[in-house]
C-alpha cells in the first residue's frame, strides 16, 4: 500500500532545479561534515542506561520512523501519560498501540522492514533520546495488562529490540524555540 508520491515517475525535473548542486559520495559529505568528535561516536550503546529509562519513563510522546521493502518512510507520532513506553528489558521496548486512524501505515512497513527508528522527546526539556532497532509487532503478551490504560487493553504493541541508543544533540530544540511560548505562531 504506497502511501508516498514517487517523485522519480515523475521525471527528472520534479526534484531537480536550474543550478542545484547535488552532493554525490559518502566522502564528498564526510569532506564538507569534518569528522564526527568522538565524543559523539562514544555515546552510542546498545542497552537503556538509567539515564535512558528515565528519559523514557518522564517522555509522553515519541516519533516511531520506518520504511517499507522499497524504502518509502514514514514518521508517526506516538504519544500517551509520561512513561507509556513499557521497558521489557534493558534491550527492549514495548510501545501500546492506542486507537487513532486506522491506516496502520508504520505497522505495514515493519511487516516488510522490521528496521525503525524512535525519538524520545519531553515538552520543555533539552532531552533528546534517539534508539534504533529491530521490531515487530505483538497481539498478546503478559506485559500488555501493564499497559492497559483507561480500561483498555491494546490490541497491538510494537516490539522494539535496540540496536543503538543514545542521546542526540539538543541543538535543533534551541535553534527552533520549539518549547518556548514566544516562538509559537497563532494557529
Amino acid at each position: 500500500m504506497p502511501h508516498t508520491i514517487d517523485t522519480a515517475a515523475q521525471g527528472p525535473d520534479a526534484v531537480t532545479g536550474e543550478g542545484w548542486v547535488e552532493l554525490g559520495s559518502s566522502a564528498q559529505l564526510r569532506e564538507l561534515l569534518g569528522e564526527p568528535w568522538p565524543i559523539v561516536i562514544e555515546k552510542v550503546h546498545d542497552r537503556l542506561s538509567d539515564q535512558d529509562r528515565d528519559i523514557v519513563a518522564r517522555s509522553p510522546f515519541c516519533l516511531l520512523a520506518t520504511s517499507d521493502s522499497h524504502g518509502n518512510c514514514d514518521v508517526s507520532p506516538r504519544g500517551d501519560t509520561p512513561g507509556f513506553t513499557y521497558v521489557i528489558d534493558s534491550g527492549t521496548l514495548a510501545l501500546p498501540d492506542r486507537p487513532g486512524n486506522r491506516r496502520g501505515d508504520s505497522f505495514h512497513n515493519i511487516l516488510d522492514n522490521p528496521h525503525a527508528g524512535l525519538l524520545y522527546l519531553i515538552p520543555g526539556s533539552k532531552e533528546v533520546l534517539r534508539v534504533n532497532g529491530r521490531a515487530r509487532i505483538l497481539t498478546d503478551a503478559p506485559f500488555f495488562d501493564a499497559m492497559t490504560l483507561k480500561g483498555q487493553r491494546p490490541a497491538l504493541a510494537l516490539v522494539l529490540e535496540i540496536d543503538e541508543i543514545y542521546l542526540h544533540c539538543p541543538a535543533s530544540l534551541r535553534r527552533s524555540g520549539v518549547w518556548d511560548p514566544e516562538s509559537w505562531q497563532a494557529g
